[in-house]
């Protein structure tokens, strides 16, 4: 692919980018630049390895829908759609399952109604006691205020709360959804109740498909703490990777990338998102992501924090951070990718980031 080479016209910003009216997370406005090819475009080149990515992206180059159709998002209390944002009176109330969750306002989030019976004790009961939801009996139609998105020039994407580990938890509790993994007694019990989440999940991906064109579906399965996985590689590989990768092989057939967002120390369980399908992780920085990048780089893309910077940083120092971040990450960017996680990124150094990014890859050198 013939390289563009960098135009300092690049750096002005021509418009915003479609964002969500009802964002639960992310800055509000999201600048767009005179880029030689759209931010999605880029995304997309970025997972093919092929050489043809222009500059390193950054996680708001994702767009990521958490509709109001499905519970979970209301009962968790992280609605990002084009619709009104949530009152604080409807944050919380019953999820997919009928679980209820209160919301914590000094949290920011939602947890389980504290001293709720909880559905099981035994996996084993789950079908006496788990009533799964009618996925065509949701209310799309609210999803249908989301279809302005797909004129995005962002990857567009839906995401997932309450994965198979997390839901199990909700049904159960943590303690004993963590002994369920490996009593032998319930782990058949177990691969039955995934096998259809799973299937759950891929019906509701494709209900997301009649409204919005999608490039992308993130997973949530929270699988650590701050210091170390829940459980063994080998008991995530048995017990819970095998369902994920059936949706992940569904988001694959349909050519979509899969996301799996996935807090706590989780290097440990690396192997076990790639043998899942996974395309993306996000890392918390407790992990050492840059021994991940050199050992799994080639088969997983990492997002990676840019350097602290104050907001009223001289444009020195941004410079100079910035640049020493391009340096260290474009050494063999192509086969082992990585995602700038920009969240909370000061603005100057997000674009510092993209010219000498820009440069790198297209194999000059920044003055």
């Amino acid at each position: 692919m013939k390289r563009i080479p960098f135009d300092e016209a690049e750096m002005n910003v021509i418009g915003e980018h479609i964002n969500f009216t009802s964002a639960c997370f992310g800055p509000p406005v999201i600048p767009m630049y005179n880029t030689p090819i759209s931010p999605k475009e880029n995304v997309m080149n970025v997972f093919r390895r092929d050489g043809s990515a222009m500059w390193f992206p950054t996680t708001t180059d994702f767009a990521y829908v958490e509709s109001r159709a499905n519970p979970d998002h209301i009962a968790r209390a992280e609605i990002c759609d084009m619709g009104p944002r949530q009152p604080l009176e409807e944050k919380g109330g019953k999820d997919l399952f009928g679980v209820e969750w209160q919301y914590v306002e000094v949290a920011g989030g939602s947890m389980e109604v504290p001293g709720a019976k909880h559905l099981l004790e035994d996996v084993n009961d789950w079908k006496e006691n788990v009533v799964f939801p009618d996925v065509q009996a949701l209310d799309w139609e609210a999803n249908k205020m989301n279809a302005p998105l797909n004129d995005s020039k962002r990857v567009l994407g839906i995401t997932f709360q309450n994965g198979m580990f997390e839901r199990l938890i909700s049904f159960m509790g943590f303690e004993e959804a963590a002994v369920a993994l490996i009593d032998e007694d319930q782990q058949d019990a177990i691969h039955e109740l995934f096998d259809r989440l799973a299937d759950m999940y891929i019906e509701m991906i494709e209900k997301y498909m009649e409204v919005l064109n999608l490039e992308s579906v993130t997973f949530h399965d929270d699988w650590g703490s701050q210091r170390a996985p829940f459980f063994s590689e080998q008991v995530c590989s048995e017990m819970i990777a095998p369902h994920i990768k059936k949706i992940a092989d569904f988001c694959h057939s349909k050519g979509l990338i899969f996301n799996h967002h996935s807090c706590g120390k989780n290097e440990l369980l690396v192997p076990a998102m790639i043998a899942e399908g996974d395309d993306m992780w996000w890392p918390q920085d407790m992990n050492d992501v840059d021994r991940l990048r050199e050992e799994y780089g080639d088969k997983l893309v990492l997002s990676v924090t840019p350097p602290a910077v104050a907001e009223d940083a001289s444009d020195e120092e941004i410079e100079a951070a910035a640049k020493a971040f391009v340096d260290k990450y474009a050494p063999g960017y192509f086969e082992k990718p990585i995602i700038v996680m920009a969240f909370f990124a000061p603005q100057r150094l997000v674009d510092a980031i993209y010219r000498y990014s820009r440069i790198a890859l297209c194999g000059e050198k920044a003055e």
